[in-house]
């Protein structure tokens, strides 16, 4: 629903609104966005940061983040990735094309770390 039909009086008759509207959180974030043609979005925000937009043409995305950096985001059209950082750069990218983008550093583990981590026994093969 938008603000022209939210703004429609008992008689039917509509307020007077001027367009573009924009409205802000607290903190300055534009949080709804309309059109005089009815299009509209709004966006969610945690900690200044864009944790959900949404808009009437359906199309949507959500953001998660981790210390200041997105490390997982997905939209409606499917589309997601996943990242982790180190010091502030980014060591790891996958995503829902098939993609893996590796520069994490490699674990030295013991054999029973191993299979700790696994959570279950593993046997060498030649």
């Amino acid at each position: 629903m938008n603000i022209r039909e939210l703004a429609k009086l008992s008689t039917g008759e509509e307020l007077d609104i001027e367009y573009p509207i924009r409205l802000r959180d607290k903190d300055g974030n534009e949080v709804y966005y309309e059109r005089s043609d009815g299009c509209w979005s709004r966006s969610k925000y945690e900690d200044g940061r864009e944790v959900l937009y949404e808009d009437s043409s359906g199309f949507w995305y959500k953001r998660e983040y981790k210390d200041g950096n997105v490390v997982y985001d997905e939209d409606s059209n499917g589309c997601w990735h996943k990242m982790e950082y180190k010091d502030g750069k980014r060591v790891y990218l996958e995503d829902s094309f098939g993609r893996i983008i590796d520069h994490r550093e490699p674990v030295d583990m013991t054999m029973a770390e191993v299979c700790k981590e696994l959570g279950r026994n593993i046997r060498i093969v030649r």
